[in-house]
C-alpha cells in the first residue's frame, strides 16, 4: 500500500500493480475478522484497479497519438461500477448496527475517491484523507492497531499526493 502511493504521486501506472498486489492480505484479514463490507471493499478496489490500469493505458496511448478510445464509454464504466457497488452495499448493510454505518461511510467515500483516482483528479486525495480518518475510527473499534496507525501514515502521504497533483494541475493550466 505504501509503495503504491509513491507511484500514485507521479501518476505512474505502476501504482495500479502495487495497489492490486496489496489487496489479498487485507481481504483475508477482513474476511477472517468477519468485516464483510471491508472485505468486499477490497474486491471493489481490485475492480477499480484493473479498470484504472486499463484506462490509464488508453489515455497514455491517446496522448502519444496511437489510438482514440470511446471516452464516454470507458469513463461511464467507472460511474456504473460505482453506482452498482454502492447499491449493493446499501442492500446488504444492516444499518441497525452503528459500526456498520461507519464501515458504510468508509466504503462510500472510497468509491468516490477511487473514481477521482481513475481520472487523476486532485480532489480525490482529500477524499482519501477523510477515508483514512473514518477507517482509523473503525480500526480503533475493531482493535486492528497496526491498521489504525497506518491510517495516519496514509493520510500524511495523501497530503503530499494532493499537493503534487494540484501543482501538476496548475502547471497544466499555465502551459495550456
Amino acid at each position: 500500500m505504501l509503495v503504491s502511493l509513491y507511484f500514485l504521486w507521479s501518476k505512474s501506472s505502476v501504482y495500479w500493480h502495487w495497489s492490486n498486489l496489496s489487496l489479498l492480505p487485507y481481504f483475508l484479514l477482513f474476511l477472517s475478522g468477519g468485516q464483510w463490507m471491508l472485505a468486499g471493499l477490497q474486491v471493489t478496489y481490485l475492480l477499480f484497479g484493473i479498470h484504472g490500469l486499463y484506462l490509464w493505458h488508453l489515455e497514455g496511448r491517446r496522448s502519444r497519438g496511437e489510438v482514440r478510445f470511446n471516452e464516454p464509454l470507458w469513463y461511464g464504466v467507472t460511474w456504473v461500477a460505482s453506482v452498482a457497488i454502492f447499491a449493493y452495499t446499501v442492500a446488504v448493510t444492516d444499518f441497525s448496527a452503528a459500526w456498520n454505518g461507519v464501515q458504510f461511510v468508509a466504503v462510500t467515500l472510497s468509491l468516490v475517491a477511487n473514481f477521482g483516482t481513475t481520472r487523476r483528479w486532485a480532489w480525490s486525495w482529500p477524499v482519501w484523507i477523510v477515508v483514512n480518518a473514518v477507517q482509523a475510527v473503525y480500526f480503533w473499534h475493531a482493535a486492528y492497531w497496526v491498521l489504525f496507525a497506518l491510517q495516519f501514515v496514509l493520510a500524511g502521504m495523501s497530503v503530499h499526493g494532493w499537493r503534487a497533483w494540484r501543482r501538476d494541475e496548475r502547471r497544466a493550466v499555465t502551459f495550456a
